[in-house]
């Protein structure tokens, strides 16, 4: 594969305003901040959802709101009124949707919030986007959606497999799209984002709960007995391919199908998890101390990226290594100490 392009390739300068839903959010924290730099005007939508702790979304949400090119709306998805006098106010030009309900062990134990999140929210903002004729609508979707593959997962495979109710549901929203796309030609890309972490990331992921143990000094869970495989992305570099894949809005040319495509975003390097004990161990100082525990349900053996659609559309793939962007966090994790170590391990 040819090396990633080193500089971003956008097509042309930034003008008009973007909406972000789940600004407050991980992803969504460093995307806002990243149009920002470029020079967009950006609202950002978030319900601060008080059912998972909100303390590390109001400190995101503090560091945002010190730009005047930013300004929040409080409120959630599954609201229609709420969501209509956003977009009647804001005149967007794009959305970057990231707002959801995330992570597959806790949709096993409370579908109806994935349900009403996921896909009544997702309705709604499709309906949004429609009337208001948005030129390019981003969304996140998940490598979840694959379920169970042998080797490296590819768009071109079927997804129709889902493990998890979470998996379902992202699953869900790329056929929604692809209906909204070719009924109303809603120009449409949905990001396959493979196991997101770094700064400012959610306390109920590896890479935190990981850390956090080391430094404490506590005992952390390796599930499935640590017999695991995921293709880290560090959150940079999945912001980089979002916003290269952003100011790309797909094309249907012939007229007869949809602007609509799916895109993995992951660097294609799987490693087992004793590769992050190892970064961990090393960029804390400090032993990390492992309990085997058996499979959850819903969670896969492997997760692996093919990227080639991601760089053969922008050029781009993400480079960060596991134990450079683990050294990042960690030195990121010592800063904010302060903040995080009180944290709900379900806050997002």
């Amino acid at each position: 594969m040819p090396a990633p392009s080193p500089q971003p390739i956008y097509a042309h300068p930034p003008q008009g305003r973007v909406l972000v839903t789940g600004a407050a959010g991980f992803i969504g924290f460093h995307t806002v901040r990243r149009l920002v730099q470029q020079g967009w005007q950006v609202d950002g939508l978030d319900n601060l959802d008080r059912r998972t702790g909100t303390r590390l979304k109001y400190e995101r949400l503090r560091v945002l709101e010190q730009s005047d090119a930013f300004r929040f709306h409080l409120a959630d998805l599954t609201d229609r009124g709420a969501l209509g006098r956003a977009f009647a106010t804001g005149n967007y030009q794009r959305v970057i949707h990231l707002a959801a309900q995330v992570g597959v062990r806790r949709s096993v134990d409370d579908p109806h919030a994935y349900l009403e999140a996921n896909l009544h929210g997702f309705l709604n903002l499709l309906e949004a986007c429609r009337e208001a004729r948005i030129e390019h609508l981003v969304y996140a979707s998940s490598s979840s959606v694959y379920g169970a593959v042998d080797g490296a997962s590819s768009e071109t495979h079927a997804a129709d497999h889902p493990e998890s109710f979470y998996a379902a549901t992202k699953r869900s929203n790329e056929l929604m799209a692809h209906a909204y796309s070719a009924l109303h030609r809603v120009p449409c890309s949905g990001l396959r984002f493979f196991t997101v972490y770094g700064p400012w990331g959610r306390p109920d992921m590896a890479v935190w709960r990981f850390v956090d143990a080391a430094l404490k000094g506590r005992p952390v869970q390796l599930y499935s007995h640590g017999d695991m495989l995921r293709d880290f992305t560090y959150v940079d570099d999945v912001v980089e391919s979002l916003l290269r894949v952003f100011d790309q809005p797909p094309l249907d040319q012939s007229g007869a199908g949809a602007p609509w495509r799916l895109i993995n975003v992951g660097g294609g390097h799987p490693v087992p998890l004793s590769d992050l004990v190892r970064a961990v161990e090393k960029h804390t100082g400090r032993p990390l101390i492992t309990e085997m525990s058996p499979d959850q349900a819903g969670d896969v053996k492997v997760t692996s990226c093919d990227p080639v659609a991601l760089h053969k559309l922008t050029g781009f793939v993400p480079e960060v290594t596991l134990d450079e962007g683990v050294g990042r966090f960690v030195d990121w994790y010592r800063e904010f100490s302060a903040v995080a170590q009180p944290l709900s391990a379900t806050a997002s």
